[in-house]
């Protein structure tokens, strides 16, 4: 498997299935934490966007720090800073200065680390087994998956939140270590034409935010309203929903090394189109809302594999990846909080959950429509490619 012998992937996966296990365990629970503190459902989507705006304002800072110590310590200091997002979130009690104070530290720590981590996995991978290594990366983190939410919830559930969201704090900064162990990148002063090469990446990330929002974050809060408010039965249903990951895990990704991404795309965004509204006409009814909870890590596994090619290898092509990831994941805020204000504001004039999580079909075609315009210009650029290698030899 010649996707296996780049060492420093290898690596960069290790670190993202430590990093997971923490987002599945802890992280999972996050929204609903604060659904279950005293923070009304149009409120927590009002807390997405005003974090994600945030993101958006801080993140041409970045670029600074890179252009002065490269990108691997960003992702190492990006991801202690996230840990430190848990034990703030214990503490929230409603409305008040905890939430406003957790809200700008998710800020700083999600705009380190994501905008610092994707330019340095596309700047360390490699394009022609992009698709296997992205659908490697995601099938340890499903595995992560299985164990996270059951031990986050039973956690949370005997021994409170203090202890729960601590010892997701503690796993983050663990996730730092293999990181360690590979090396910098650094990030040129001087690049034109960066921001024009980052117009497609923009597009895809702005739709990609706006599905999210009614996909997962508003599907969250459903499903743990569904389970009664559970966190033993919300943590089951995220495991199950892990282990049909684990099992589907790298398929996609051979599909689009292959030559086949504009299939895999195709594939991807009518599971998703099905799921989403399976998880709107599921909600209330608990055993049909697992099902459907499950089907979307199914989703994960067709869609990551395609999106990830898309973007790491625009990403790598463009004359500066972190400036690319910069004006990409700025539309992905932009997208996403979007989409998160229109559904609290639904939410708030008494639209029913169901409804919001289908805001996410309105942006699943602009995504169909961009990774199939990439693959449509990228597989006979690789089929050349191809042929050039048989030539000569």
């Amino acid at each position: 498997m010649a996707y296996f012998r780049n060492n420093t992937v290898n690596l960069l996966n290790l670190h993202y299935g430590i990093h997971s296990l923490a987002l599945s365990g802890g992280g999972t629970f996050f929204l609903v934490f604060l659904l279950k503190s005293g923070v009304p459902a149009p409120a927590v989507l009002t807390f997405i966007a005003a974090m994600l705006l945030g993101r958006f304002v801080i993140r041409p800072g970045v670029l600074v720090l890179a252009k002065r110590c490269g990108l691997k310590p960003l992702v190492i200091a990006g991801t202690i800073a996230g840990g430190l997002q848990y034990p703030l979130l214990a503490e929230v009690h409603g409305v008040g200065a905890t939430l406003f104070l957790l809200c700008a530290v998710s800020s700083v720590a999600d705009t380190l680390y994501w905008t610092a981590y994707h330019a340095y996995f596309a700047s360390l991978g490699d394009a022609e087994h992009r698709g296997h290594q992205v659908g490697a990366r995601e099938a340890i983190a499903a595995v992560a998956g299985i164990i996270g939410p059951l031990a986050a919830g039973w956690t949370l559930t005997t021994l409170g939140p203090q202890v729960a969201f601590g010892a997701t704090a503690i796993v983050l900064v663990l996730a730092g270590l293999p990181i360690v162990w590979t090396p910098n990148v650094k990030v040129a002063f001087n690049v034109s034409g960066a921001l024009k090469a980052a117009i497609p990446g923009v597009l895809l990330f702005a739709a990609d935010g706006w599905i999210v929002v009614g996909y997962a974050f508003v599907w969250q809060i459903a499903l743990f309203l569904s389970l009664g408010e559970s966190y033993a039965a919300f943590g089951g249903a995220m495991a199950l929903s892990a282990i049909v990951g684990a099992l589907g895990g790298m398929f996609l990704g051979r599909l689009v090394d292959a030559g086949h991404g504009a299939r895999a795309a195709w594939i991807a965004l009518a599971a998703l189109a099905i799921t989403t509204i399976l998880r709107a006409l599921s909600y209330g009814n608990a055993p049909f809302a697992v099902v459907a909870n499950a089907c979307g890590a199914l989703v994960l596994c067709l869609y990551l594999p395609p999106f990830g090619t898309a973007v790491y290898n625009q990403a790598k092509r463009s004359p500066c990846p972190l400036g690319f990831h910069i004006a990409a994941e700025g539309g992905w805020d932009i997208g996403g909080a979007t989409a998160a204000l229109i559904a609290a504001g639904l939410l708030a004039i008494g639209v029913p959950l169901s409804a919001c999580i289908l805001l996410s079909l309105l942006a699943a075609p602009a995504s169909f429509l961009l990774l199939r315009r990439y693959f449509a210009a990228a597989e006979p650029r690789a089929e050349a490619a191809v042929g050039a290698k048989l030539a000569e030899r």
